[in-house]
């Protein structure tokens, strides 16, 4: 059953200021998990102790590739198994991993060798997409690169719907064309402000078909439906609670809890 998390990265500058009291918020929000973006120095067991006391679970977390390669993957994954979390997400890769096809090739074998270290260790690693993926290599995009030169058991999509949908790629033909892959997605809407401009907003109030992205995602059994908004023009917490609201009432009466 699929369930709704929160990125953290939403509240970033609280975070920054107080962790612990921000998780807290988030958990008095009613969200089901947190996918977290950074600890901020903070021990696994103070983070563990926080979400057991609220009922609330890990819905993965974003970790650079320097905490997944050499010699601090070892304390990485000690951490996450701490808290419980399974799912471990590259957030994004530099620029210098992505300026030609042989680029992104040489990057997939990175993204293997992480993926297969995290498998042997019983987590699932992902790769979480932004628009830049989407640029064109001949009739290749980087997306494409990526995960047709990674192997499905050791690499995973985390597809966010609004990034794919900002580069002007339809994220519903990408859930169906990896289907059970997809073990992550995030949802945050997009609306057209100032003529052209594409800017987020709260789940609803755009332009994205979430009714449809949610029955394709049930239909390949994706497990998050993991929230993100990162313009606001209200209170943040507001607008995080009016997503949850909303994504809530669009998911099968079956789904929600």
């Amino acid at each position: 059953m699929s369930k709704i998390g929160l990125q953290l990265f939403s509240v970033w500058k609280d975070a920054e200021k107080d962790f612990l009291g921000t998780v807290q918020k988030v958990a008095d929000l009613g969200y089901e998990g947190i996918q977290f973006a950074g600890f901020y120095n903070t021990s696994a067991d103070k983070v563990k102790q926080l979400m057991d006391s609220n009922g609330i679970v890990t819905a993965g977390a974003h970790v650079g590739l320097d905490q997944l390669l050499n010699d601090k993957r070892e304390e990485t994954f000690e951490y996450h198994s701490i808290i419980e979390n399974n799912l471990i997400i590259c957030p994004a890769i530099p620029k210098e991993m992505r300026q030609t096809i042989d680029d992104y090739k040489r990057t997939a074998e990175t993204l293997n060798q992480i993926g297969e270290a995290c498998k042997k260790e019983g987590f699932i690693f992902g790769y979480h997409n932004h628009d830049f993926e989407f640029k064109r290599f001949g009739d290749k995009t980087g997306f494409d690169l990526l995960f047709e030169n990674t192997d499905p058991e050791l690499v995973k999509v985390e597809l966010d719907c609004y990034w794919s949908s900002f580069a002007n790629h339809d994220p519903l033909k990408i859930i169906r064309k990896y289907q059970n892959r997809v073990v992550s997605l995030h949802i945050k809407d997009m609306k057209i402000v100032d003529g052209n401009k594409k800017s987020g907003t709260e789940i609803g109030n755009g332009l994205l078909d979430f009714n449809s992205l949610i029955k394709v995602g049930n239909e390949y059994n994706v497990e998050w439906f993991t929230v993100e908004q990162e313009e606001f023009e209200r209170d943040p917490y507001e607008s995080l609670s009016i997503n949850l609201t909303n994504l809530k009432e669009m998911m099968p009466k079956s789904e929600v809890k």
